[in-house]
């Protein structure tokens, strides 16, 4: 970035959002696009969707051609401040509960985890009692 280089914040340019003065901020660079808005293949308002944000991603999508790429420069205002640009958050799924298939409690699973052996071991030794005494 030279010395005469005007650096922007995203408050800055997002002023600028509308069909007679529009600016995007793409690759850390700003542009005024407002000339351009009648000529884009995609229409305006593609170009104006795209303001008030860091629109890299929107841009590097679409996959413009090399032309494309070097019509910019014409355009080009200068720098945005990287800092006023919100860092991206990546998405947390929120906490989801056990998945309890039969809705029972997990209460009652632990109860009958603990009397089912206990029942079988008490029948075990009621037969053994009764097979002894006969």
């Amino acid at each position: 970035m030279g010395s005469g280089e005007k650096v922007f914040t995203l408050k800055e340019v997002a002023e600028h959002n509308n069909h007679k003065d529009c600016w995007l901020i793409i690759s850390g660079k700003v542009y005024d696009v407002t000339k351009f808005l009648e000529d884009h293949p995609g229409g305006d308002d593609v170009l104006l969707s795209a303001t008030g944000k860091d629109a890299t991603d929107d841009f590097e999508d679409v996959g413009h051609s090399d032309n494309a790429r070097e019509m910019m420069d014409q355009y080009y205002v200068g720098e945005i401040d990287a800092s006023t640009i919100p860092k991206k958050v990546a998405y947390t799924p929120p906490k989801q509960p056990h998945y309890n298939q039969d809705k029972t409690s997990e209460f009652i699973i632990k109860l009958l985890q603990f009397l089912v052996p206990l029942a079988i071991l008490g029948l075990a030794v009621a037969i053994r009692f009764y097979t002894k005494q006969a």
